[in-house]
């Protein structure tokens, strides 16, 4: 296996650090736009498999190029939404496989945004679904940790612990902090923002996919790890465009535990139009003309999130609360979860917690790759692969899964 690492920001160095302690692989390039970012990572890795090369994701021909040179068999895609699909794309004409952490990007309803549906997270991928099968090469989409490790996790629940499901519910919540900072997002605020601010998709048994308004139907939410109780609003995400493709439930909902003066910082971002991805044109130092993304301004602001591991505290939980029948044909209600203490993570790797939970799925699904445990071919997402292989991989690398039983409603 020779992986093309696309992407040397906090997830893409997490990840080669990760990758640096197995050894199913032969090779890892690890490419960016920036080469001191991608050489950085490859001295932390401090492994003679892995080199640097320089790349312009948002350039297909250039990531087919860089392929071909290297011969590369998976390119994995650790780089913001804005370039899955070049990226995409650029494995596919070079006859290598793809992995991604998030998928194409949406866009809503252009008359009803939170009602119905417009473009669909992913469905610029799916669209090419055909002509992957076609190549007998396989995109595995959305396998960080949501989507990813939780999508596992809905397969697991199907095959393991229900007869029937009523809610497959991706839950997720964190009780970090960041020293010195009153705001500091512990993940991309690029891809934040995409996520937060756009209207939240739901799946219903025969209504199918459907939107609401930003940061509808709240919630408390009890999350394990002493994280505790948390006010958990709809989000638009993966999973839910994923996970009723191939497992069966009535309803699929994320829920993110944002907390109210985040939520509030977004809305104001909303309000000001610093959300917005259009280029405007403001004025440089030197007094020159200047064309630049107010989100790109936001982002360049604050500080970045692979930085921030040395003054967070506390822990991030990442899951997915299923209702349902159980086995036995009795109601049940679990909760299967994934923790990561940011001490814990910074003291075992040198990463924060958000970024090492996101990069550790992606390096267990290379390694399954690798060893033919898991194979297909075309567009398909974690649903599609047996999740014991891949969960009792989880603990190897550190931090088992856990489940909750709770007390089913009613």
């Amino acid at each position: 296996m020779r992986i093309l690492l696309i992407g040397a920001g906090g997830v893409g160095t997490a990840v080669a650090g990760l990758l640096a302690r197995r050894d199913f692989f032969d090779r890892v390039v690890v490419a960016d736009h920036d080469p001191a970012r991608a050489q950085l990572a490859v001295l932390r890795a401090r492994d003679g498999r892995f080199v640097t090369d320089h790349l312009d994701a948002s350039q297909a021909e250039a990531v087919t190029r860089l392929c071909r040179e290297h011969r590369i068999t998976h390119v994995l895609n650790a780089v913001d939404p804005r370039y899955v699909m070049p990226v995409f794309h650029g494995a596919l004409d070079a006859g290598a496989d793809y992995l991604d952490l998030a998928m194409s990007l949406s866009r809503p309803h252009p008359e009803r945004p939170f009602e119905l549906t417009g473009v669909k997270l992913g469905d610029e991928q799916f669209a090419l679904a055909q002509r992957w099968e076609e190549a007998g090469r396989l995109a595995l989409v959305g396998i960080g940790v949501e989507p990813g490790l939780s999508d596992v996790f809905a397969r697991y629940a199907v095959d393991h612990l229900f007869s029937e499901i009523d809610e497959l519910g991706v839950r997720d919540g964190a009780d970090l902090t960041v020293d010195g900072y009153s705001f500091a997002p512990s993940f991309s605020i690029w891809t934040t923002i995409e996520e937060c601010l756009n209207p939240p998709v739901v799946w219903e048994e025969g209504r199918g996919w459907f939107t609401t308004a930003p940061f509808s139907e709240p919630e408390v939410f009890a999350f394990p790890g002493g994280i505790g109780d948390l006010e958990c609003v709809n989000v638009e995400h993966e999973e839910v465009l994923l996970m009723p493709r191939w497992v069966t439930a009535r309803r699929v909902t994320f829920k993110y535990g944002l907390g109210t003066e985040f939520i509030e910082v977004l809305r104001t971002l909303n309000r000001l139009g610093l959300d917005a991805t259009t280029p405007v044109e403001v004025r440089s130092a030197d007094g020159r003309p200047a064309v630049v993304s107010p989100r790109d301004v936001v982002a360049a602001c604050l500080p970045d999130p692979a930085t921030l591991g040395d003054r967070m505290r506390g822990s991030t939980c990442a899951g997915l609360w299923v209702t349902g029948t159980g086995r036995d044909g009795r109601p049940r209600e679990v909760y299967l979860h994934h923790v990561v203490d940011n001490a814990w993570s910074m003291r075992e790797y040198g990463s924060q917690c958000v970024v090492w939970q996101t990069a550790v799925n992606p390096a267990i699904a290379l390694e399954l790759l690798a060893e033919g445990i898991w194979k297909g071919s075309g567009v398909l997402g974690p649903e599609s692969f047996d999740a014991l292989p891949f969960l009792d991989r989880l603990a190897g690398y550190g931090i088992p899964w856990g489940m909750e039983e709770r007390s089913p409603a009613g």
